[in-house]
């Protein structure tokens, strides 16, 4: 199975501020739901909790330390190994990872593809994504 990250980030690298994105691009949103569309998505709890509620058309799997959490349409696992395994069930071909911060640096030396929107601007942020190293990952 394929781990891809989906991430739009800043050109600092910022993917988050006090637990929002800080930025609202509808046309990248579009991009997101048709990038994760019928996929099983990965996310922390954090995440979710700025979702509000588990997006449709997926299988949301949550990854979180809070021993009896739960939320309407989502699958709550305690790891990243219990949440690569809820998502090979699904028998899907790419499971996409959605955040938050502490996810995608779990994740990303496991990952094989990320789904970067890059966002021409350097926002104050508390949140950031790994730094792409030149030459490890092809542009396509």
């Amino acid at each position: 199975m394929t781990i891809s990250l989906v991430v739009a980030a800043a050109t600092n690298h910022a993917i988050g501020k006090d637990g929002k994105m800080p930025w609202h691009l509808p046309n990248d949103m579009k991009h997101f739901k048709n990038v994760t569309w019928g996929m099983p998505i990965v996310m922390g709890r954090k995440t979710f909790d700025s979702l509000g509620k588990a997006l449709p058309g997926r299988k949301n799997i949550v990854i979180t330390r809070q021993h009896g959490w739960k939320a309407d349409n989502t699958v709550a696992v305690k790891n990243i190994e219990d949440a690569l395994f809820v998502a090979k069930e699904t028998d899907a071909k790419e499971v996409m990872v959605i955040g938050g911060g502490e996810i995608y640096k779990a994740l990303f030396d496991k990952s094989q593809r990320i789904y970067m929107t890059r966002v021409e601007a350097e926002p104050e942020g508390d949140t950031f994504f790994p730094v792409l190293a030149q030459g490890e990952w092809h542009l396509v």
